[in-house]
Formats: structure tokens, sequence, C-alpha cells
């Protein structure tokens, strides 16, 4: 499994957290001891920032943690810390609140991914990027592929995770910039090459699917270690990270809708088929 400086972030942030309520300390009063704030605390425990190695040590000693399993987690604070340059150079374009999702995407042991109106990125073939970003506007449109392109590894780790997408007939139907048939060929293309992959599994959410009504788009990331389970929601103006048991559960459910009501994998192959005929047809006539 691929460990990233974010991934680890997130496990010692757990650890920390687990460590301070089973010491029975509030987070105000780790803030006290830090000479920091409790909202400082709960970042540091969240993964969202990074902590300082004394500040770790400090903290270790208020819970009384010694020993073997001080120096593990003080190794994780030490690699939590280190790769200052991962995102320099082409990977500088990515958004600074789509990191953690991308760093920890290859930690995790199952996504599951729901889609309405576009094709989610390890999706994608070079062909659909290519004219997504060029109709977005964006300027360094090189880096932005080569970055989705790096995505696509996590499918040929020797254990990837189980990843599981939900998508909706309409984005199968609407093209970046509009009427697009040649992209949206080889776009259906690509993932009846995909699919095939272990641990990749394609389902399309028909318009005749029996549903009052479909939720925007989401994804959930499950993890084997201690590293919080999260949902990941994408906005106009950035994204959202979800952990709390009672927000996760809502959107497992409906994940679980909209899994009974989509296609199975063999009739999401024919349907990709035959709407690759229809693309098709368009090319020729």
């Amino acid at each position: 499994m691929t460990t990233t400086v974010t991934s680890r972030r997130k496990q010692l942030g757990n650890e920390l957290r687990h460590a301070r309520t089973s010491s029975g300390l509030t987070q105000q009063q780790v803030a006290d001891i830090l000479g920091c704030t409790q909202g400082k605390v709960n970042k540091i425990e969240s993964g969202s920032v990074g902590v300082k190695l004394g500040d770790v040590r400090a903290m270790l000693d208020a819970f009384g943690i010694v020993g073997d399993e001080a120096d593990t987690l003080l190794g994780l604070a030490r690699a939590a810390a280190g790769q200052r340059g991962h995102w320099s150079g082409y990977r500088s374009v990515v958004p600074h609140w789509f990191r953690t999702f991308t760093d920890l995407e290859p930690a995790a042991s199952e996504i599951m991914t729901w889609h309405g109106e576009r094709i989610p990125g390890p999706l994608q073939s070079e062909h659909y990027m290519l004219k997504q970003f060029t109709e977005f506007g964006a300027t360094d449109v090189t880096s932005l592929v080569r970055n989705r392109l790096d995505r696509k590894a996590v499918f040929d780790q020797q254990q990837p995770p189980y990843y599981r997408f939900i998508i909706s007939e309409a984005a199968l139907r609407r093209a970046p910039g509009g009427h697009a048939p040649a992209v949206m060929l080889d776009q259906l293309e690509h993932m009846l090459e995909l699919e095939r992959r272990q641990r990749v599994y394609v389902h399309v959410l028909p318009f005749d699917a029996k549903l009052a009504a479909v939720p925007n788009d989401f994804t959930i990331m499950r993890f084997p270690d201690r590293t919080r389970d999260f949902v990941y929601i994408e906005h106009s103006a950035g994204g959202l990270y979800l952990d709390d048991v009672k927000d996760f559960q809502i959107f497992v459910d409906a994940w679980d809708r909209l899994r009974g009501a989509a296609l199975e994998r063999q009739e999401t192959r024919q349907f990709f088929k035959q709407l690759a005929e229809e693309y098709r047809h368009v090319l020729n006539s």
C-alpha cells in the first residue's frame, strides 16, 4: 500500500485523539499545555495541519505514553513532517483543498464514488481530460492532464483499493463543451478497457432508474488502519471532508440506494457497448 505524507498525518492525528480520550483530557486542556487554541488541537487530530515534534512529545507526556508506543508515534510524526516538495513542480496546479484527497486515495481500502453529470477523474480518458480542461479555459492543461494521469497509478498498485463507481447516464451523454461524439466514444471504449482491471467496478444509473431523486456527487473513502473513514464532497469553491459517524452513515445509505437502482456490471458493459454504437453511428453518418 502506498503511504503518503497526508495519510501519515491523518493516522498520527487519529492516534493522538485516541490517546487523548483514553487519558481523559479534553482538547482545551491539551491546547493549554501546548499554548495554542482548542481549534488548533482539533485540526491536529483531524490531520488537516501538521504538528511539531516538540508538541507531539509534550502531548505524549501529558497522555502518559512512554516506551515503544511513544517511539512509534514519534516516528510517525517524523514521517508526517517529510516530503515538503511533494506539491512542487507540475503537481503545484492541484488545488490545496483537493490534495488531501489525492494523497489518501492510494491508501484507502475501499472507495465508493457517485457522479451525476461528469465522468470521475480516475475513469477519464486522456481525450476527455483534454477536452474538459480546454473548455474550462485552464492555463496549464499539460500539468493538469499529467496530474490526472498520475492518479490512475492507484489501479496498478500491488493491492489497489476496491474502487466502485456509479455514474449517471447523463454523464455519458453530456460531453465537456457540448456535443462531442468522438470524445465520448473514446471515453466509453476507455472505460470498457479499464473496467477489466482488478478491483474496479463501474455501474451506470440509467434515466429510468426507480429513485425519487439523486444526491449531489460524493465519494466515500474507507481505510484499513485507524485513519478515520470520511466522505468527500466537492463544490465550486473547494471541497468538504466529513468524518462524523452520523454524517458518514447518511452517505453510506445514499450510496446503497443508488447501488440498488443502478445496473449490474454485465448490464453496464452492455450499456457502454450500445451507447458506443450510437456515437459511432453519428460519426459515420
